[in-house]
């Protein structure tokens, strides 16, 4: 138990979090220009959003492979594997931004408010990928939860993003609930809040009343990445909040709620190492079986991603239980992978309905006729999720079995590739419903459907979140080398995760 009391001798070490600083000031700006009237706002909003995380963006890297110096006391670490989900949640605020400005005008929702809450959001979710004490980690993670609540009914006239939000603050305030009596009885076990003295103490003397606290924290892990039987929120959440805000959740929330898996059960419950595993193991498969299977019934775009992306949860999360170094890299990987393909089917989701009022599958029939890019983003990016070659997805996956398969996690991958090639189905569906169908069968959408000129259309930040995306998911797969070294690195890079590797080693060779 020496650990607490060399916790004394910290510094803060506040450049640490100075990334999120710079967040935390975006925030401000955007809120400080909000006052000054909604034209302002409007103009004013989206250069300081932008200013703000692509400078975290930039301090970032260069805290890359950086000294690994606790700050405020013990409470956070910025190694490479906090460095990587933090960028990966910046970058996926700031394309959700892009994709967001048209949106939020068209809605006449207020853009500053709307921006300040976005990078609330962003602020807790940066701050739970470091966190390594269950205090900041319940404080970042009612930072981002509850930003998240706000953001899901920000369209006040919109019925079903209020339903949305009420279901998001019930089930999360629930959830929140669970972790913190979870942690109470982490504290009183071991007597401190620090992560690490807790997982020695778990070691020293692993009791009955460390197994539910257990149960309790992995279900708000589970609570947070959408893993089945916790995933009741999400289908719901997803149909009725305004989509960019769906974008971000569907990648900044779930990356952070990895990064809170990582941090918890590797770093508290080693003792309990085969338990977390095999309920994860379960998670997983239901997760992919589930999600996949369900998400054929779907009329709705965003209902289809939802459930999606509960079977995406569960093939991540092959990465973390196979505990090893492939398998922490391959899941970096895939949520880096993951962020590019699912934004940039969003962003065609949300140009199709800004100019269509529309997200049923069935009204994007014959959509190659009257706008090729959409069909030819939003194919791209399905045709990623579903892990077709050579899309950067398939790239991520191939990866993420490889190492399930090193790690003798056999049911993990059949059930991983079974449900893939369902997933296949259900996106090809929605390809075939834009390209294939003749003129005549033409939805009534689409025939109505304005015709555009794109080169004088006035949407240029979602041009450029659409455009990037789907370059990234269709050349990043065949230029995945430099991807993969990153994330090699990023596990490199964390002792955390070198100790778990070293210790797996040496029960494998006992």
């Amino acid at each position: 138990m020496a650990a607490p009391e060399n916790l004394i001798n910290l510094s803060l070490n506040a450049a640490a979090v100075a990334p999120e600083g710079v967040v935390l000031l975006a925030m401000l700006g955007t809120l400080i220009v909000d006052l000054a009237g909604e034209k302002a706002a409007a103009k004013w909003s989206p250069p300081i959003s932008y200013l703000g995380l692509g400078t975290a963006l930039i301090l970032l890297g260069f805290q890359w492979n950086g000294p690994l110096e606790p700050s405020f006391l013990g409470s956070f670490l910025a190694d490479n594997l906090a460095i990587a989900f933090r960028a990966v949640i910046a970058l996926s605020t700031l394309i959700s931004l892009l994709i967001s400005w048209r949106y939020a005008e068209q809605s006449g929702s207020p853009v500053g408010e709307y921006a300040a809450i976005l990078l609330a959001a962003t602020l807790g979710a940066m701050l739970l990928c470091g966190s390594t004490d269950l205090v900041s980690v319940f404080v970042s993670l009612e930072t981002l939860s509850v930003a998240s609540y706000l953001l899901s009914g920000y369209m006040k006239r919109d019925a079903r993003s209020s339903e949305a939000a009420l279901k998001y603050l019930l089930v999360g305030s629930a959830a929140a609930a669970v972790f913190l009596y979870g942690a109470s009885l982490l504290y009183g076990i071991s007597g401190t809040t620090n992560l690490e003295a807790i997982g020695i103490a778990l070691i020293d003397s692993p009791t009955p009343l460390a197994a539910l606290a257990l149960v309790f924290v992995l279900a708000t892990v589970a609570f947070k990445i959408a893993a089945v039987p916790f995933h009741q929120w999400t289908p719901d959440v997803y149909e009725g909040s305004p989509t960019p805000v769906v974008a971000f959740l569907s990648v900044g929330s779930k990356a952070a709620g990895f990064a809170l898996a990582v941090r918890i059960l590797i770093g508290c419950f080693d003792a309990f190492d085969t338990q977390w595993k095999l309920l994860f193991t379960v998670l997983a498969v239901l997760s992919m079986t589930l999600g996949n299977v369900v998400a054929l019934a779907q009329t709705s775009m965003k209902r289809m991603l939802a459930y999606s992306s509960i079977g995406q949860a569960g093939f991540v999360m092959i990465g973390l239980v196979c505990g090893t170094e492939d398998g922490f890299a391959s899941m970096i990987l895939y949520m880096a992978a993951y962020l590019f393909m699912n934004l940039g089917a969003f962003a065609c989701i949300i140009l199709f309905s800004i100019r269509t009022g529309s997200d049923r599958i069935s009204d994007y029939a014959g959509l190659y006729q009257k706008d090729p890019l959409i069909t030819l983003g939003l194919s791209l990016c399905l045709l990623s999720l579903g892990g077709i070659p050579p899309m950067i997805g398939f790239f991520g996956k191939i990866y993420l079995f490889f190492a399930g398969w090193a790690d003798k996690q056999y049911l993990l991958v059949v059930v991983g590739l079974i449900t893939s090639v369902i997933s296949i189905y259900y996106y090809i569906s929605v390809i075939k419903m834009m390209v294939v169908k003749e003129p005549q069968e033409a939805s009534e959408v689409v025939n109505s459907y304005p015709l555009i000129q794109w080169k004088t259309i006035g949407l240029p930040p979602l041009r450029i979140a659409l455009v990037t995306c789907v370059v990234v998911t269709a050349v990043g797969g065949i230029l995945s080398n430099p991807l993969f070294q990153w994330a090699n690195s990023a596990v490199a890079g964390t002792p955390l995760l070198q100790q778990v590797i070293a210790l797996a080693g040496e029960r494998s060779i006992g």
